[in-house]
Formats: structure tokens, C-alpha cells, sequence
């Protein structure tokens, strides 16, 4: 009897310890641009910045003026680091490998297979030119 218990233990231990699934890793980020820049290189009032957290930035100008930044890197699938691809309105992002949708406005899943949110960043206006994205 003391067998079979030890055996469920151990099942138990083995199945509640395993990797999350769906998780973007932690990367060190520390992003600066000028208000000018955003509105020069922005498309949609979307920016998209390369070599900064897994998959890139995307930083986004919200219809009440505040800026918000994700991780590109979608959530679905996350270890195949596909970069989500902003759609022509401004307000979501499609992941081309999977074709789930997000909400560039809060990062949440607008479209299945989408279950988590983008990985957010936060972000601060410096003094009143500098937008700063920091984790």
C-alpha cells in the first residue's frame, strides 16, 4: 500500500511542476524615443521597434493620447517568437502564424486561438518630449 501511495505522490509532484506554456520570458528592456520621432515614424500612430524584448517593440499612440508598449511576440505559440503585425486601423494586431488577434489598445486576445494578453512593458512620459519603456 505504502507503493501506491508513493507512486501517486510522485505523479502527483511530476504533473503540477512542468513549464508554463504560452510564456514570453523576461528580457531586460530600457527603449527611449522622442515624441517627434514616434509621430515621424510612426504608421497609425504604431510604432514598431526591432531588438528590444523577444520579438520587438510595439509602441502605440491610444485615441485618448497615452501610449502603451507590448512585446511583439505573440502569445500563442511563444517559443516560435511570431511577431504580431499590426492591422491598418491601429487598434489590433494579427500573429501571422496562427492568425489570433490582439487589442493594441490593452493587448488583450480579440481572436482565438489568442488565450493570454501581450506581454506589456511599461511606459512613461520624460519630461514632455521623451517616452521611455522600461520592464
Amino acid at each position: 500500500m505504502k507503493y501506491i501511495y508513493g507512486i501517486v505522490l510522485l505523479l502527483v509532484l511530476s504533473t503540477g511542476c512542468g513549464k508554463e506554456e504560452n510564456y514570453i520570458p523576461d528580457v531586460a528592456v530600457n527603449f527611449n524615443v522622442t515624441l517627434a520621432e514616434f509621430s515621424i515614424k510612426s504608421t497609425n500612430n504604431v510604432l514598431l521597434v526591432p531588438n528590444y524584448g523577444v520579438g520587438g517593440l510595439v509602441i502605440v499612440k491610444t485615441p485618448l493620447g497615452s501610449f502603451v508598449a507590448f512585446d511583439r511576440c505573440s502569445t500563442v505559440n511563444p517559443e516560435k517568437v511570431c511577431k504580431i503585425v499590426p492591422d491598418e486601423s491601429g487598434l489590433t494586431a494579427t500573429d501571422p502564424c496562427s492568425g489570433a488577434k490582439f487589442s493594441l489598445l490593452d493587448g488583450s486576445p480579440q481572436k482565438a486561438p489568442a488565450e493570454r494578453s501581450l506581454k506589456t512593458y511599461t511606459i512613461t512620459l520624460q519630461g514632455s518630449t521623451l517616452l521611455h519603456v522600461s520592464n
